[in-house]
């Protein structure tokens, strides 16, 4: 085997490397375009958790992920998720989640993982005001992001 043979071998295995290890998702328009074929496989689709929807039961948290199109009604889809892994901290009104799993012919997504993130977790707080008190297990790093105003 020649030089420019093991180096293309190389570059085909690199290259298959990172594409298996990328994660896609899609949005809920995307989700609804698919139509039937979304029942048939797992996906992943993310969205903003909606404000004022997550309901906790026993064993169970359901909650709507919202995507606003410019113009356009936003689009909710109604998560149920049944996992065994608590949910994130971060998972809260507002916060960017992407839920993986299907739809169910009743059009809900039945979620199997559930993955959030909060875009302002790490802003400063504005000027003049004070930071929330940490939870327990949490550290305030407000005070240390905060301008100091000199």
């Amino acid at each position: 085997m020649n030089c420019s043979a093991a180096g293309l071998l190389l570059l085909e295995a690199a290259t298959a490397s990172v594409s298996s290890s990328k994660t896609y998702y899609v949005t809920i328009p995307e989700l609804r375009a698919m139509g039937g074929e979304a029942n048939t496989k797992r996906v992943r689709v993310g969205g903003d958790v909606q404000a004022d929807s997550i309901v906790r039961g026993a064993g169970v948290v359901s909650f709507n992920l919202v995507q606003a199109e410019q113009g356009k009604q936003p689009l909710t889809l109604h998560v149920v998720y049944e996992g065994r892994d608590p949910l994130p901290d971060t998972f809260k009104d507002g916060a960017q989640a992407l839920v993986e799993g299907k739809i169910l012919p009743d059009n809900h997504f039945e979620a199997e993982q559930v993955q959030a993130k909060c875009a302002s977790k790490y802003e400063a707080a504005p000027v003049g005001t004070t930071p929330a008190a940490p939870q327990p297990g949490q550290t305030s790093t407000a005070a240390a992001a905060r301008p100091s105003g000199n």
